[in-house]
């Protein structure tokens, strides 16, 4: 997909853009929220304020971040700040309210995965911000790890022959005893196809082609209920608050509702094919790992090996010597990650780079929108309703 034919902004937004700062309104205080603020500012933009639900860590995160607005009313926010941008980085099922606003005030919208807590909403998104002209940005950004660069290259340039298949396995071994949250709600943006499937779909499509022709899985909630502990208000930090003694009889439960773990089949159209390439999708959240999780690319005439469930590690290439050989990063892959710590911010940085440039009316390849945003949830309304299962309990 190209962001110059469906990304196109309206000239009140970007015609001057190239001439002048822009300006950036993010929702969210906490990891995201502050990493999002970051990226932008990496991006040469200014960021003019902030929104979150309670006073004190707004007032808390804003100072510490030099960032003169903070409030708890978005409607607000938009009309004092006036942003041309807004970053939405609070979990997916309080998007669409924020989003629906800010492409109402005629903002070019950049948000995090998922993009809402359904199929539905995120395709009326979708169309609202295309009617409205302006450019959007969904992060699904993992897409951006120097090692998945370093694959599509290798990809285009036919190192592995025509790609015939992708293998993407994680297993995260997360804590049962996390505290009870929006993780865990289906309505409020959890589980595991929204904050894990999201990422690795979009490095598959990113490497072999975008075009996706069929898609089957069956996902599983085998949590069952999580115990609810007040005061946490930063994502990143909940293994803190996990309670020393779960059975205290005073301790409170919420029941999930949503899957910890997944398989998905998929056939993706590749411009470097005669035949669809076949994917595998397999997360376990609750299991222990044994082997690297892993990303496998193979080919006719070879395959890439990248260590990390996002594809984040070393990459490997089996090719015409029969063994799989450590390749190094090339030097201009390297020199376009952005220097910041951790591969999330660092990938942020990355999708905000790209996006505000775009928005400057500069060249940039193409970038996930709220295109792929409104099609990822739209698949993962149809993998959950686990309906791909052929009844053979009758056979001989």
């Amino acid at each position: 997909m190209s962001p110059t034919a469906t990304n196109d902004a309206t000239p009140s937004k970007s015609g001057d853009a190239g001439k002048r700062k822009l300006t950036v309104l993010v929702s969210g205080t906490g990891f995201a929220g502050q990493g999002h603020a970051d990226a932008f500012r990496g991006a040469g933009v200014e960021v003019v304020g902030m929104v979150g639900r309670t006073p004190h860590v707004v007032s808390e995160v804003t100072g510490k971040m030099g960032i003169p607005f903070g409030g708890t009313d978005w409607q607000e926010a938009l009309e004092t700040c006036k942003p041309d941008i807004v970053s939405i980085a609070t979990p997916g099922g309080a998007h669409y309210e924020p989003i629906k606003q800010a492409l109402d005030a005629g903002c070019h919208v950049f948000v995090d995965k998922p993009m809402t807590e359904s199929g539905e909403t995120a395709v009326e998104l979708f169309e609202l911000a295309r009617d409205k002209g302006v450019k959007t940005a969904y992060a699904a950004s993992f897409r951006y790890s120097p090692s998945v660069l370093h694959a599509k290259r290798l990809v285009a340039e036919g190192a592995i022959g025509e790609p015939t298949e992708i293998e993407c396995i994680s297993h995260f071994n997360l804590e049962r005893e996390i505290p009870f949250g929006w993780s865990h709600r289906k309505e409020d943006g959890g589980g595991r196809l929204n904050n894990n499937f999201t990422h690795t779909l979009s490095i598959a499509t990113s490497v072999v082609g975008d075009k996706i022709l069929s898609i089957i899985g069956e996902v599983r909630d085998d949590l069952g209920r999580a115990p609810i502990v007040e005061g946490v208000h930063n994502f990143a930090t909940r293994r803190n608050f996990i309670p020393k003694d779960l059975n205290d009889p005073s301790l409170k439960w919420g029941e999930s509702n949503v899957e910890w773990s997944y398989t998905v089949l998929a056939q993706l159209e590749s411009p470097f094919a005669k035949q669809p390439v076949s994917v595998l999708f397999k997360h376990g959240g609750l299991v222990p790992r044994f082997h690297e999780d892993h990303i496998v690319f193979y080919g006719t005439k070879g395959a890439i090996y990248i260590k990390g469930h996002y594809g984040s590690g070393q990459l490997y290439l089996y090719g015409a010597d029969k063994s799989w050989n450590e390749v190094p990063l090339p030097q201009d892959i390297a020199a376009s990650i952005p220097d910041v710590k951790g591969e999330t911010e660092q990938c942020w940085h990355y999708l905000a780079r790209e996006f505000v440039n775009d928005i400057r009316g500069e060249a940039v390849e193409p970038y996930p929108t709220f295109q792929e945003g409104s099609q990822y949830q739209q698949l993962i309304d149809l993998i959950r309703k686990n309906g791909n299962w052929t009844d053979v309990s009758s056979l001989g």
